[in-house]
């Protein structure tokens, strides 16, 4: 049966997925980080500790719903993206959990990295691998990234990458995050503030800051601070908040598709998860984007990689 296990480390998630390519499913297994009320993050020597202690209890439970003798080859996400120097710490607890599995079963292990399984989960998810022998867009947009990226076939390698946009400043993750928390939701905070912007009716008028093709999300913050000293909703400020960070991600598609051509758009990364963003640029656009199990740190895109290299 070619079955293929992904692992992921990110600092967010511990993630493991089982890939049954002959079946095509995807069986997941994740846990949050966990992170002290108020708090906007973990330090990576904390990340590491809590993916240690999580991914023993994530093996545990992926094993009740699959045989994971039946895997034929090991990925793992080793670094955040393919720029030179890319690194984080909280990867290296994938990446011993990940060698000492294929070892154990002698099996191949790959290592991709963490921003192309978001770009293969949101393929997959969209029942769009094909696109992996195209040339598009994507958009990774998270806590830790705002980026596009150009995507080209790579042979063996699957895909490669040129980051040709970003934001220039605060992350759009970021924004969220800090606007989430001021207003006392938990972190992360995407889920809570995506449901109180839904419920804002008002009319929110914004203009993103562009530069080119990339965008500045650094005002949003402190824009969402002076709403609430003045009084504002929570209600509101959330949405002035998403329809910020949507306006500037419209702006770098609506500059990038004048820039390259007519290309199709993918969408991933924790924020793109967000119904009014997902709903706003799929319509305008008719962009790919993941479901949002498949959009939020996970593992799938990795073990979907692994299928293709194995």
């Amino acid at each position: 049966m070619p079955c293929y296990l992904g692992v992921d480390t990110s600092n967010y998630t511990t993630s493991l997925s089982f890939f049954d390519s002959e079946k095509g499913e995807v069986i997941q297994r994740k846990k949050l980080l966990p992170v002290a009320k108020g708090q906007l993050g973990l330090r990576q020597a904390d990340a590491v500790f809590h993916h240690t202690v999580q991914l023993p209890e994530l093996f545990e439970q992926l094993k009740t719903d699959c045989d994971l003798s039946s895997v034929s080859a090991v990925g793992v996400s080793d670094r955040p993206c393919g720029d030179d120097g890319s690194y984080m710490p909280c990867f290296l607890a994938g990446i011993s959990a990940a060698t000492a599995f294929s070892a154990v079963n002698n099996l191949p292990l790959f290592c991709f990295t963490h921003q192309q399984g978001h770009i293969a989960a949101a393929l997959f998810s969209a029942g769009r691998l094909d696109l992996l022998k195209e040339r598009f867009i994507a958009f990774h947009v998270s806590g830790g990234t705002t980026q596009a990226l150009l995507v080209e076939p790579d042979g063996e390698n699957i895909c490669k990458t040129k980051l040709i946009a970003s934001s220039l400043d605060l992350k759009a993750g970021q924004a969220v995050d800090r606007v989430g928390v001021m207003l006392g939701l938990s972190f992360p905070a995407g889920k809570e503030l995506d449901r109180l912007a839904c419920l804002c009716e008002d009319k929110i008028k914004v203009r993103p800051v562009m530069r080119g093709c990339d965008c500045s999300l650094s005002g949003v913050e402190n824009k969402c601070k002076k709403m609430l000293d003045e009084g504002e909703s929570k209600e509101k400020i959330a949405r002035f908040c998403i329809e910020y960070i949507c306006a500037s991600l419209d702006g770098m598609a609506n500059a990038l598709l004048g820039e390259y051509g007519k290309l199709p758009l993918v969408f991933s990364g924790g924020v793109m998860s967000n119904s009014i963003i997902s709903k706003r640029l799929g319509e305008k656009y008719g962009a790919f984007f993941a479901a949002p199990e498949f959009s939020c740190d996970n593992a799938a895109g990795t073990a979907i990689l692994t299928s293709m290299r194995n």
